[in-house]
């Protein structure tokens, strides 16, 4: 069984960054970075008004020990960090969210200008907004996958010298979401269930942690994650096309 290989992954984003400069993949890109901007603006504002409130919230259900409180400093390093990682894939959900036809079409689009192969015959506009339901389906399906899981490694960073660990946790599962965040849109357009995308993945897990580690980094710079989504969905979809080829061998 492959693993993948963690370097090649690598290169998928940067890929995805050349191919969205397709003349023919830039509307598909222009529209929802438009929505993206609007949503980054807002979640921004609200994140810098409950930034300091949330981290005193937190800092007040550790014990009174005194060498926590002299590591206090510490925890709101690591807290920051962990919050930071959760507004950059909260930020990444609600713009996959809003973006998801546009987005599994870009992949669709992508696709055919990788392999010359034509992936559906519903190659229009109508096609999109008809597949919105199904599209939002299954963003909900990946919610629901990560909810549970995010609380366990909550839970975690309310560990006293446990949670020293929680901000790498958080740092690597969040780097396996977007890879399963964005190969999905490849996968869903060949009728590849969620179950079977995560398999997939598994079976290549170098190649994903290699491919979501550059994508959870850009997801947290400010106006660089404006621009990441559409640049993950291209680079997912090459990871599709040369990753399941190679898995089926």
């Amino acid at each position: 069984m492959r693993k993948g290989n963690f370097f090649r992954g690598l290169g998928y984003l940067a890929e995805g960054f050349r191919l969205i400069r397709q003349p023919r993949l830039r509307l598909l890109v222009i529209i929802p970075l438009v929505i993206n901007v609007v949503l980054f603006a807002a979640m921004f504002y609200f994140m810098a008004l409950g930034f300091e409130t949330l981290i005193a919230m937190v800092m007040g259900w550790l014990p009174d020990w005194g060498w926590l409180q002299a590591l206090d400093w510490l925890f709101w390093l690591l807290y920051g960090v962990v919050i930071l990682l959760i507004m950059a894939y909260g930020f990444v959900i609600v713009a996959t969210l809003i973006g998801a036809p546009f987005y599994g079409y870009l992949a669709e689009l992508t696709e055919k200008h990788l392999t010359g192969q034509e992936v559906s015959t519903d190659d229009n506009w109508a096609a999109i907004i008809k597949d919105i339901p199904r599209a939002l389906w299954r963003e909900v399906q990946k919610i629901i996958y990560y909810l549970p899981r995010a609380i366990v490694l909550l839970i975690i960073g309310l560990i006293p010298v446990v949670n020293l660990v929680a901000a790498v946790l958080w740092f690597l599962f969040n780097s396996w979401m977007m890879s399963l965040q964005y190969v999905d849109y490849p996968a869903d357009n060949h009728k590849v269930s969620f179950p079977a995308l995560r398999r997939l993945l598994g079976d290549t897990r170098l190649s994903a942690l290699g491919f979501g580690v550059p994508v959870a980094l850009a997801a947290m710079v400010p106006v660089l994650n404006l621009v990441v989504v559409p640049a993950a969905v291209c680079g997912a979809t090459a990871y599709w096309v040369r990753e399941s080829d190679s898995n089926h061998q």
